[in-house]
């Protein structure tokens, strides 16, 4: 790996190109090359994991909004599917709809480190350009694995959520990239995209603060069309705010630490594999992946409390971030509010831990049902819930190896009697260090599970077979990896929506 310094540069000094930061992005992203077995089966993983939660979120509000402004944009040239729908739209709306379906019910991959991220939510926009283009699966694949590189690089050494920025402005970075590996763009126009990118989609993370609404599944949408947008622009020869992270009025000093900021990113070098993607995991459980190891936690500990109505207090210690973006370090009175949004809900670790020592399970739409959040025992149960950061998870959170790296924490559950329960666990079942590490069978039990109802057995079969063989897939084999649904039973919740511009 290489070892890069971004730092602030005063417009005077004319930084050379090739020291920009999204020049190195750019750099590292073209000199892809082909993916390790690993790799390319983790990619592989990551395009079921999407689809399922994808089918799963169809009926839902935003989901169809988005698909419906997507439909409105149809087009007569090759163009890419969209979830749910029969017809083709141009590739930017599809990245659009796609996007938001995938990201909806906050139920597939992540990657924390400095700052944090969902690498799956490339994927979307990826797979439309590819479509459109006429790619082949093969070089999905390897567009896939450089967009994940990137964005795990990023996420690594430049932390956002100290500044309350928002974390998709490493994801349009990631995604401008990876398209530029998959259609094997020249560096230069790729540099372009990246800084355009990223120039438009930063913004603050009051999108995750407070009444959170459902933009927080928009977001991502956003960012890989905005991508898309400017590598179209860049490949026709348009420039870019540059140098859009160094500049004096940049990225850095304006957004960051200011005009002192100094971040080391690190890069692979041209013939060193991709492997990033293999550090990032995905959700067993619909909600915030902090809230992953908890709800498991959870499930062990209800065993050992007795009658819930008979626990006084319950404390999670655990890491800075957990406690003040999904804790009671946030302030944040909605996410004790039993009538809060669900994506409020699935950003509250009190609630979630309430409704999982109650049902000893979580489901991504029961355990959210406003019925369920307004249960006088649960909503009881849920206020004497509080978090508490402790230096030692946070530490762990940060851990430089990411075998020991742990984002969980320590319930202390005392009861009426003053009998104190105490368990912790570092990181989920699910997490690659668990106790249950997802692999291929249980990504694809995870699809047949979410597209129960949704997708027949035989086109669950069909989607699998197509994902397993995405290395082999040549450009109009693509529309396999969307799982064919009742598109009547969408067509008609689509009739219900109130109409818009488009």
């Amino acid at each position: 790996m290489i070892e890069h310094h971004v730092r602030v540069h005063p417009s005077a000094a004319r930084l050379p190109r090739e020291e920009q930061l999204a020049w190195k992005l750019a750099s590292a992203a073209t000199a892809t090359g082909e993916p390790d077995a690993e790799s390319a089966a983790m990619a592989v993983n990551r395009v079921i994991d999407n689809a399922s939660v994808a089918v799963a979120s169809l009926l839902r509000r935003p989901v169809a909004v988005a698909r419906a402004q997507a439909t409105a944009h149809g087009t007569t040239a090759p163009g890419a599917c969209v979830f749910g729908g029969p017809a083709r739209v141009s590739p930017e709306w599809a990245a659009w709809a796609n996007g938001t379906a995938v990201r909806e019910l906050d139920f597939h991959d992540t990657y924390l480190a400095a700052d944090y991220s969902h690498p799956g939510d490339n994927i979307p926009p990826l797979l439309a350009v590819a479509q459109h283009t006429g790619t082949s699966g093969a070089d999905l694949l390897r567009g896939i694995v450089a967009a994940y590189e990137i964005h795990v690089a990023l996420v690594k050494g430049i932390c956002l959520h100290e500044h309350r920025i928002d974390h998709v402005a490493h994801l349009s970075a990631a995604t401008a990239c990876g398209i530029g590996a998959m259609l094997r763009l020249p560096t230069e126009v790729v540099y372009q995209a990246v800084q355009q990118a990223v120039h438009t989609t930063t913004t603050t993370r009051q999108s995750r603060k407070g009444e959170i609404s459902s933009w927080k599944a928009y977001a991502p949408a956003f960012a890989g069309k905005v991508a898309i947008e400017a590598v179209d622009r860049a490949m026709r020869g348009e420039t870019s705010p540059s140098p859009v992270y160094e500049g004096e009025d940049g990225f850095l000093a304006r957004m960051l630490n200011g005009p002192e900021s100094d971040y080391t990113v690190w890069l692979p070098e041209p013939g060193e594999p991709r492997r990033a993607i293999l550090d990032t995991y995905t959700k067993e459980h619909s909600a915030e992946y902090q809230a992953q190891a908890v709800i498991d936690l959870a499930r062990r500990m209800r065993e050992k409390t007795g009658p819930l109505a008979k626990v006084r207090s319950i404390v999670l210690h655990t890491s800075h971030h957990t406690h003040h973006v999904i804790g009671s370090g946030a302030n944040d009175p909605q996410k004790y509010d039993p009538t809060a949004s669900r994506e409020t809900l699935d950003h509250s670790i009190p609630y979630i831990l309430a409704v999982a020592l109650e049902d000893g399970t979580w489901h991504h739409e029961r355990s959210y049902a406003p019925e369920r959040a307004r249960r006088p025992e649960t909503v009881a149960l849920w206020r004497r819930i509080t978090t508490v950061e402790d230096p030692e998870w946070t530490r762990r959170y940060h851990d430089p190896d990411p075998a020991r790296r742990a984002f969980g924490g320590r319930a202390v559950i005392t009861l009426d009697d003053g009998t104190v329960i105490e368990d912790e666990l570092a990181v989920a079942d699910a997490h690659p260090a668990g106790a249950r590490p997802f692999d291929r069978p249980a990504y694809e039990a995870k699809f047949r599970t979410l597209a129960e109802g949704i997708v027949t057995p035989d086109g669950q079969d069909a989607f699998l077979d197509a994902a397993t063989r995405l290395a082999e897939l040549p450009a109009d084999g693509l529309a396999g990896l969307f799982p064919a649904v009742d598109t009547d039973a969408v067509a008609a919740y689509d009739a219900g929506l109130p109409k818009g511009l488009f």
